[in-house]
């Protein structure tokens, strides 16, 4: 497993808050030791799609119970030299998640996404979702937010080209029957039970797939 030295701090979570500028992605943070309470130890090897994926995958890797890989939608920022170290190695790469992934079937346990759906329309959510599906043996995660909750900085907009577009659970439910992609309700409860168990109250819309290989 690659080791990665240095990690992003965590004080961009409560700047984010205070300028109103949401982010699922540290909720993800904080909620790694629930998902592992929840899946176990067929949490084996883990691919986070969204941005500020570098800092997922260093707690990760950090941790050093799970394998960690990442998948950025758009360009780093040209001062994050943790993040550029970890493109370099390829453990994270920045790639359109409009198009297939580079990744073979199956590659990995679990897929965790977060602040990078809301960014799609529809039309792309159909391509992205299978092949979120396809690249996990085992399930999928994702963290979305709520309608009413402020998305991305003005400079992240550009970068996905079009604003954040929050959806209610019943049109997630909605979507995910669409698209054949059925609820893992045995996680879902089980992932309730470990937040309950340390105190973990999730902000964010958390959805359970199973992948359906």
């Amino acid at each position: 497993m690659p080791v990665v030295v240095g990690l992003l701090g965590g004080r961009k979570d409560v700047v984010s808050r205070v300028e109103g500028d949401f982010s699922c992605t540290f909720e993800v943070q904080r909620a790694i030791p629930v998902l592992k309470d929840a899946y176990g130890g067929n949490m084996k090897n883990v691919l986070h799609v969204g941005p500020e994926s570098c800092s997922v995958v260093s707690k990760l890797l950090r941790e050093g119970e799970a394998e960690a890989w990442g998948v950025e939608p758009y360009d780093i920022e040209d001062d994050d030299r943790n993040c550029k170290a970890l493109v370099q190695k390829g453990i994270v790469r920045v790639a359109d998640i409009k198009f297939p992934l580079p990744y073979r079937a199956k590659s990995f346990s679990h897929v965790i996404v977060s602040d990078a759906l809301d960014y799609l329309s529809p039309k792309y959510l159909n391509k992205t979702l299978p092949e979120l599906a396809r690249v996990s043996a085992d399930s999928i995660v994702i963290f979305t937010g709520y309608p009413g909750q402020r998305r991305a900085k003005v400079t992240q907009l550009s970068k996905f080209g079009r604003p954040a577009k929050m959806r209610s659970s019943s049109w997630w439910k909605q979507f995910f029957t669409e698209t054949s992609l059925e609820q893992n309700e045995d996680a879902m409860k089980k992932f309730e039970q470990a937040a309950s168990k340390m105190s973990f109250s999730p902000t964010c819309q958390i959805f359970h797939l199973s992948s359906n290989h």
